[in-house]
């Protein structure tokens, strides 16, 4: 499981969203072997005043959170970060400056995910990669 939290501006999020949805999917696909069906992304357009950061971060700043099942290697998760950093500036021109990248892996077991916990859940997919 992959779930993606983006936050940025509205205006990075409204002139971005599709480009940054398709980049963030095709690098967790390439990544983590991960299924082309499981795209679980939110956005969260935030209004200037709503979103402090330094300055020397750029207008197009973006913080894209990704929670994880654990048990990917440290290989596949530097391959993750690697592939967002060259896909969301070719895909949006968001410069890898103004993108910070946060990955947090949690037992299955903490996870529930279509009525079940996520340690009984037959997955079509390995985590283990």
């Amino acid at each position: 499981m992959a779930q993606v939290v983006v936050y940025a501006k509205r205006a990075t999020i409204d002139a971005h969203r599709q480009s940054l949805s398709d980049a963030i999917h095709g690098a967790v696909m390439s990544a983590l072997a991960y299924p082309p069906d499981k795209r679980f992304q939110r956005f969260i357009a935030l209004d200037d005043p709503d979103f402090v950061y330094p300055a020397d971060r750029g207008d197009a700043y973006t913080i894209i959170e990704i929670s994880l099942f654990d048990g990917r290697s440290d290989e596949a998760k530097r391959s993750l970060i690697t592939k967002l950093f060259e896909r969301i500036p070719a895909a949006t021109g968001i410069a890898p400056h103004s993108i910070e990248i946060t990955l947090t892996e949690t037992p299955k077991v903490n996870w529930g995910i279509r009525g079940v916990n996520a340690a009984d859940l037959a997955l079509d997919y390995r985590v283990d990669v």
